[in-house]
């Protein structure tokens, strides 16, 4: 099947306005290539402090510089029930390397922060900051020029894209990404979610409330709904850098372990001493992010995605757009129902066909990439696969051909909806972003008056006191990444989904995010220009009528248009945040850029000859010129 030409025209223009930053990239990893290993590079003094702490036989091998020596990066903590399976994988990962005659150490660790420990708390102003933090500590841990080949072991929300741009920071390295794979089912999301609401209404006790969540988050894995952690593992599939049908696999089964085997074996395999030396930055290229946008669609993934992804793209040397992800999602039909797209959690996904059978389907019906070349033979092709476990060996055998669940993965010629699951809005507020596959049709429109607030706290505060209107649109301003940081805004979802639930119509407009369980209310999130940055979003006023349309990708205040230029940015009236560790990325927030840019505090991408980090200015291909966007453009505000 020949690729759809919205496919083929979207990853054509990302390449032409690329074409500057792309090849500044890949310029830099040849130049980072040298013959050998790279630690034969170290003075003695260096290479002694590099193995100072091996046994014998690791030492043995890292003086003769002529076997791979395999760097990891862990994101363990026991904390977070998704990486705590991680405190095992080093050892197993250094006996494969023994085992073939090589050798691995642990490069560094990379913090790993829970949103939903954070969700409502001060902690989350931190949180989107932690994926450049944890970028930077890649980097840390690499820096040390003792690695020929990589390996990450990480899965939740800021934790994968950070991982991966600082990956990217080091692209003439190979790298493959190992998950833990989600804990088994616990309690249905559903259920979950009406005890949620029930206490949010005053008729659950806390203990009904906890024991609720307890029943849901119940054990060592990864959250069993998709969120931004889930659709990362997807995402890493879709760009073929972690094995094929690796995603889903419990934890703690014999299954789990041996793909952490393979994937050790997989990383030793294809470094520059061997004859398949496949370079990590040369493996993303704008078909690997454009597949993973793809399979975003197609699965009704993390809206997070729609700021990562561009910061991943970036780190790559590759300027990808809302623009792009809109048309995208426009094109690619819904093929999955995973809560909060449905009842349905992971495991269940995985049971019905999961991403081999998701892709399988997308690329046979031309919409997604699969001529790339990924880091496992076959190419894409090969992620239509399921791998099994013979005689304690991974074998991959062809996938599920057909749904085993047609309640939560379906064919491309049976879709759930013939678009994907996101859906850019403009308007005289700016540009924001709806979960439309969350919410179900009757709900994808409203026109409502305003309900204005600094604060998610506030909101709850009036609902108490009655003084909310039947039907409104909450409008929540300075939470975007300068304000802020723009923590995630999830704490609402109960109420405005209890009010909802009460034949109100009410709708969410913020600057900040929602979370990537973004749910049932229409929301229109990262709001851009930000109101910290003096987007239209500070003028809106109380009572103003909001028109918000999913299905048009319209967000409208009704106000003439000589009004709305003529009022005055509304001040921030939300108290200090409680400190928190907030004063130490005061620079963050001062130098972050927009969501629509990635929302990025750090240097991320190829460096101009000149030492500055080359920019994407969106003005420049409005108009349709995207040859213009091509060179490197200072950033400007909005």
């Amino acid at each position: 099947m020949s690729l759809h030409p919205n496919i083929q025209a979207v990853t054509e223009r990302i390449r032409l306005r690329s074409a500057a930053s792309r090849a500044a990239y890949l310029a830099g990893i040849d130049a980072a290539l040298r013959d050998g290993p790279f630690r034969s590079r170290l003075s003695c003094g260096n290479l002694a402090h590099g193995f100072a702490a091996c046994g014998p036989t690791d030492k043995d091998r890292l003086r003769g510089s002529v076997t791979p020596n395999l760097g990891i990066i862990t994101a363990y903590n026991d904390m977070l029930s998704a990486h705590q399976p991680f405190e095992h994988y080093p050892e197993l990962i250094r006996e494969t390397a023994r085992a073939l005659g090589a050798t691995a150490q642990v490069a560094g660790g990379v913090p790993a922060m829970c949103d939903g420990v954070t969700q409502g708390r001060a902690g989350m102003e931190l949180s989107l900051f932690s994926r450049d933090v944890i970028a930077q500590a890649t980097a840390i841990g690499l820096s040390h020029d003792m690695f020929d080949t990589t390996v990450y072991l990480g899965v939740c929300d800021k934790i994968v894209p950070g991982l991966l741009i600082g990956a990217l920071a080091f692209g003439h390295l190979p790298a493959v990404f190992l998950p833990a794979g989600p804990m088994t089912p616990g309690i249905p999301n559903k259920q979950k979610a009406e005890v949620r609401e029930r206490y949010a209404a005053g008729e659950a006790t806390r203990a009904e409330l906890l024991e609720a969540e307890a029943s849901s988050y119940h054990a060592p894995g990864t959250c069993t709904f998709y969120g931004t952690a889930n659709s990362n593992q997807v995402l890493l599939e879709a760009m073929g850098v972690q094995l094929p049908g690796a995603s889903f696999i419990n934890p703690g089964t014999p299954l789990r372990d041996a793909l952490t085997h393979t994937a050790a074996e997989r990383a030793l395999a294809i470094t520059a001493l061997g004859e398949d030396f496949r370079p990590f930055g040369r493996l993303i290229d704008e078909r690997a992010i454009v597949n993973a946008i793809v399979a975003l669609m197609a699965t009704g993934g993390s809206t997070n995605h729609t700021i990562h992804w561009i910061a991943v793209a970036r780190a790559a040397g590759i300027v990808l757009t809302w623009d792009d992800m809109d048309l995208i999602s426009q094109t690619v039909p819904l093929l999955a129902r995973v809560y909060p797209n449905g009842e349905a959690d992971v495991n269940r996904f995985h049971a019905a066909g999961g991403t081999s059978f998701v892709f399988r389907e997308l690329m046979d019906a031309g919409l997604m990439h699969d001529d790339l070349p990924t880091i496992v033979e076959g190419g894409m092709r090969a992620f239509a696969q399921e791998p099994r476990l013979q005689e304690g060996k991974v074998v991959f055998v062809p996938g599920t051909t057909t749904s085993a669940d047609t309640e939560v993965a379906r064919p491309v010629a049976d879709a759930f909806e013939s678009q994907g699951g996101l859906r850019l809005l403009r308007g005289n507020v700016g540009r924001s972003l709806i979960k439309l596959s969350a919410v179900k049709p009757q709900y994808r429109r409203i026109e409502a008056p305003a309900v204005v607030v600094d604060a998610p706290q506030v909101l709850n505060k009036l609902h108490a006191a009655g003084a909310l209107p039947q039907d409104f649109v909450a409008v929540v301003r300075y939470q975007g990444p300068r304000a802020n940081g723009m923590p995630e805004l999830h704490s609402l979802a109960p109420l405005l989904g209890l009010l909802q639930n009460q034949g109100r119509r009410v709708a969410l407009v913020t600057d900040g995010r929602l979370s990537g369980a973004s749910g049932k209310i229409p929301a229109a999130i990262h709001v851009t220009p930000e109101a910290a940055r003096g987007g239209p979003i500070a003028r809106i006023r109380e009572g103003d009528i909001i028109v918000l349309d999913g299905e048009a990708g319209t967000l409208e205040v009704k106000v003439s248009a000589t009004e709305w230029a003529a009022r005055e940015l509304a001040p921030n009236t939300a108290p200090a945040g409680h400190d928190m560790g907030r004063n130490l990325f005061a620079i963050n927030r001062q130098v972050v850029g927009p969501a629509d840019q990635g929302a990025i505090s750090i240097g991320c991408g190829p460096m101009a000859a000149d030492g500055t980090i080359w920019e994407y200015d969106a003005e420049y291909e409005l108009g349709g010129d995207a040859a213009a966007a091509a060179a490197p453009h200072e950033a400007k505000d909005a």
